[in-house]
C-alpha cells in the first residue's frame, strides 16, 4: 500500500484548539476541553503530529495556517516553524487577515515565494462570508500568479458557524467561472452537496475534492463510485487532524475497494501533480 500525502491537516497551537467554535467537535470526539488548557499538552509538539502521521502510514502532511476574525488562530510562522521543525515531513499552507488584502496577500507571497509554502487556504465559514466575496478575489488572483492551488471548505461545517457558506453552487462555481487558470481544491468532501462537488469537477478540470475530515465508513457512495470511475484523478486523501488521527484512516482503506492504481492516485498520485510536490523545493 502507498504512503499517503495528507492534504489537509492542522498542527494545533493552544489558541486554536482552545477557541470555542471548535467545542461541537470537541463533544463528539470525547475530548475534555479544559485539558487543552495547558500549554505542555502533548497534542501542541510536532512530535504527537509526526506519531499519528506514522501510525497512518502518512509520508507528508501538507500543514495550514489560520487566519479569522477574532485573529490569528495559526499563523503562517507557526508553520514555518513546524516545518522547519521536521524537514520533508511537513510543507506550509498560507493564510491570512482578508480585511486587509493588500498585506494579506504581501504575506501569502512572502511565505510562498521565500519559504516554500506549496498552497493558500481560506475557510469561508469562518469568515461568514461566501466563496465569491469580493475580498476573497485578491487572494484568488495572487494564487493564480503563484501557480499554487487555493484550498478551501466545502459542505457543512462542523464548528460553531452557519454551513450555507459551503455550498458549492452557485458560490464556489461563481470563483471557477470569474478565475479558469485557479486550481481549487475543496475540502472536507462537500457534503451535504456531494452531487454539486461531483458535477462541477465535471464541468472544470480545476477543482479536484479532498477528504478531510471523514473516516472512510462515512465517505457518501457517491464519492467512493466517482473514485472508482471517472474521478479517479481528481479525489485526494486528507485528515482534518488533529480533529481526525490519521490510523482512523488507514485502517478502513480497504473499504474504498480501489484498483491499486486508482488507491495511489488518491493516496499521493493527485496529490503530487496538483500541489507539484515532485519539483525541487526552496
Amino acid at each position: 500500500m502507498p504512503r499517503a500525502i495528507d492534504v489537509w491537516m492542522q498542527h494545533p497551537t493552544q489558541r486554536f484548539l482552545t477557541d470555542s467554535i471548535f467545542d461541537s467537535l470537541h463533544r463528539w470526539n470525547r475530548m475534555d476541553v479544559s485539558v487543552l488548557q495547558k500549554p505542555d499538552h502533548p497534542v501542541y509538539s510536532p512530535q504527537m503530529s509526526l506519531s499519528s502521521m506514522d501510525a497512518g502510514a502518512v509520508d507528508l502532511g501538507l500543514a495550514c495556517a489560520w487566519y479569522g476574525p477574532e485573529g490569528t488562530m495559526i499563523s503562517n510562522e507557526d508553520v514555518k516553524k513546524l516545518c522547519e521543525a521536521a524537514p520533508g515531513r511537513f510543507l506550509g499552507v498560507a493564510s491570512g487577515d482578508i480585511r486587509d488584502p493588500v498585506r494579506c496577500v504581501a504575506g501569502i507571497k512572502h511565505y510562498v515565494q521565500k519559504h516554500g509554502f506549496v498552497a493558500v487556504r481560506i475557510l469561508p465559514w469562518l469568515w461568514e462570508r461566501y466563496a465569491d466575496d469580493r475580498l476573497f478575489y485578491p487572494i484568488y488572483a495572487a494564487c493564480v500568479e503563484l501557480d499554487v492551488p487555493l484550498c478551501l471548505q466545502v459542505g457543512h461545517t462542523g464548528p460553531l458557524r452557519p454551513s450555507d457558506f459551503g455550498r458549492p453552487i452557485p458560490h464556489l462555481e461563481r470563483v471557477l467561472l470569474d478565475f479558469p487558470q485557479l486550481t481549487v481544491v475543496g475540502g472536507h468532501i462537500g457534503a451535504p452537496w456531494v452531487e454539486e462537488m461531483i458535477f462541477l469537477a465535471g464541468k472544470f478540470p480545476n477543482l479536484y475534492i479532498d477528504t478531510s475530515a471523514y473516516v472512510l465508513s462515512r465517505y457518501p457512495k457517491a464519492l467512493v463510485e466517482y473514485m472508482r470511475g471517472r474521478g479517479a484523478k481528481r479525489v485526494m486523501y486528507g485528515s482534518n487532524y488533529p480533529m481526525v488521527q490519521h490510523h482512523a484512516i488507514s485502517q478502513q482503506l480497504e473499504l474504498l475497494n480501489l484498483q491499486p492504481e486508482q488507491m495511489q492516485l488518491f493516496l499521493r498520485g493527485n496529490a503530487e501533480r496538483v500541489f507539484k510536490l515532485q519539483k525541487p523545493r526552496l
